[in-house]
């Protein structure tokens, strides 16, 4: 084999790079959970990208930030909606922002389960049998048939004084009503953490406040402005904010959009499957959200984690908010 050809399958190199050394956790010993998160730092892969995820929300505590929780309604269908509970009960969330999907879900769990099923059926024959699939979790209908009865008793005593509310007063107001611990609603409305829901008409909650107006009180609606105000006063008069970004979606912009008025988020963990070559905005990293002074830039206060939330989400949450 000639030179040339060596140099071309190994080319040398005489560089010796100064950066830490890839290496796992030694399970060796008595397992050390902190150790292990630790060891994220230089395993490599997204890994690295949590273990630095962590790191950033450890700065958010220590700097008092305002925490900003937003997060999408797949993340209460699955078993995170009992880590949302934590963390609002615990008082690290001072803003959470989410869908109508997360409000229908949370409170539809405070009286009847979801139930684990399977990715590949006869969706036809589900159908058929009434029972709804989101991914390998299965939602029976009657849990919706539930949920009308239990707003249709909630409605004329929520509009009783006033015919157009907000949807934080909305979730506030209903969380009171509710009897779980695990509730995400529950704990908000017992810990005074507002819960923002811009697209309050997007799921069935949004259903059954239509058939409500339509049947009972065509006077009764929901206006999002003047939380669109709060939102962004609660961003002014902060010190500092921090942002926690749970996928994508109406709650991750308007977390973004409303801390452009004040010069942008001071810190960012975004936790997302969002691709970004289509140029979707659940898909835009954190640095596309500098570019827009949405975020602001400095040497280690953003990274994106690109995994599925139920997979890294706990570990986050326990070493970040040291839950553990």
């Amino acid at each position: 084999m000639s030179d040339d050809t060596r140099e071309n399958v190994v080319p040398g190199s005489e560089e010796d790079l100064d950066t830490a050394d890839v290496r796992g956790y030694d399970f060796r010993g008595e397992f050390d959970f902190e150790a292990m998160l630790s060891a994220y730092e230089t395993t490599g892969f997204q890994a690295s990208h949590l273990a630095e995820a962590v790191d950033i929300v450890r700065k958010m505590r220590e700097a008092d930030a305002t925490v900003y929780l937003t997060l999408t309604s797949n993340i209460v269908s699955s078993g995170l909606r009992e880590t949302v509970a934590a963390l609002v009960r615990e008082g690290y969330v001072d803003v959470l922002i989410t869908t109508s999907g997360s409000i229908t879900e949370d409170v539809i769990k405070t009286a009847k389960p979801f139930k684990m099923g399977e990715w590949d059926v006869d969706e036809a024959a589900m159908r058929e049998r009434g029972i709804n699939r989101l991914g390998n979790i299965f939602v029976p209908s009657d849990r919706y048939v539930w949920l009308e009865s239990y707003l249709n008793d909630f409605f004329p005593e929520f509009f009783a004084e006033e015919s157009i509310r907000t949807p934080t007063e909305f979730a506030a107001e209903l969380g009171e009503t509710l009897d779980d611990e695990d509730s995400i609603l529950k704990q908000a409305a017992d810990n005074d953490v507002p819960v923002f829901c811009p697209a309050l008409t997007d799921a069935e909650v949004g259903n059954f406040l239509y058939y409500y107006n339509q049947a009972a009180d065509h006077d009764v609606g929901i206006e999002i402005l003047q939380d669109y105000e709060k939102l962004i006063e609660e961003g002014l008069l902060a010190d500092e904010t921090g942002l926690v970004v749970l996928g994508g979606g109406v709650p991750k912009h308007h977390a973004i959009m409303t801390n452009l008025f004040r010069g942008g988020a001071d810190y960012a963990v975004y936790v997302s499957t969002g691709m970004e070559g289509d140029g979707s905005l659940s898909g835009a990293p954190p640095s596309e959200a500098v570019s827009w002074g949405k975020i602001k830039e400095t040497e280690t206060n953003y990274t994106q984690v690109q995994a599925e939330a139920t997979l890294v989400v706990p570990l986050l949450v326990a070493g970040g908010f040291e839950l553990y």
